[in-house]
């Protein structure tokens, strides 16, 4: 095991018995609760190296001791890194005026709690919208679905078929259009005339097929 040696006053000492409980102590800050009745220079050397949540589990689980000699200042640092330097003096500046003093592990988890409502508020905000929206393209889409579809009989396609063209019976649409194009061409118009003019020679009989 190395040896551990403290440089004081320029001369390599070896480290008392409470610095290396200090020490100790710091490489396990993650594990500490209740302090009890630790020193608070003690405190004061190793409670400076807890983060935030590190730091708000030993002031709730060193219940019925107050620890703000020591974390009030670790608490203002916290305040000022995770709100803001403005943020910061603005409460100090507030403190001095109404002469009044707060703990700063206080103002942390007022601001803390004012900041999560916040948050929630704009969620739910956002929420009503996303839904009012939703409901919105619904709403439209059913308005679409419930429009009457067009008549099958209606014998009008790509601007009407003409009188005596009935192609109604034909489902698709490009049968139709072909049986329109058919008996609207030069070729089935000649055809009738021709039918036309037997008719009338024959004095109105039925030509022969």
């Amino acid at each position: 095991m190395p040896k551990i040696e403290i440089v004081l006053n320029g001369r390599k000492t070896p480290p008392s018995l409470v610095d290396l409980c200090v020490k100790t102590a710091i490489d396990n800050v993650r594990y500490l609760g209740d302090v009890g009745e630790t020193d608070l220079d003690l405190l004061d050397r190793i409670l400076a190296h807890c983060t935030v949540d590190q730091l708000m589990h030993v002031e709730k689980c060193s219940e019925g001791r107050d620890l703000s000699p020591v974390t009030d200042k670790l608490w203002k640092k916290f305040y000022e890194k995770q709100f803001g330097a403005k943020n910061t003096e603005h409460v100090v500046e507030r403190m001095a005026k109404s002469l009044k003093s707060y703990k700063w592990i206080d103002l942390y988890e007022a601001k803390s709690e004012d900041i999560a409502e916040h948050e929630k508020k704009t969620a739910a905000r956002i929420k009503q919208l996303y839904n009012k929206e939703t409901a919105r393209k619904q709403s439209r889409q059913v308005q679409l679905c419930a429009k009457v579809p067009p008549s099958k009989n209606k014998r009008s396609f790509c601007g009407g078929s003409g009188p005596g063209h009935n192609v109604s019976h034909f489902r698709s649409n490009l049968m139709k259009k072909s049986k329109i194009d058919l008996l609207n061409s030069r070729e089935v118009k000649n055809l009738a005339a021709m039918k036309k003019n037997t008719y009338q020679r024959n004095d109105g009989k039925a030509p022969l097929p």
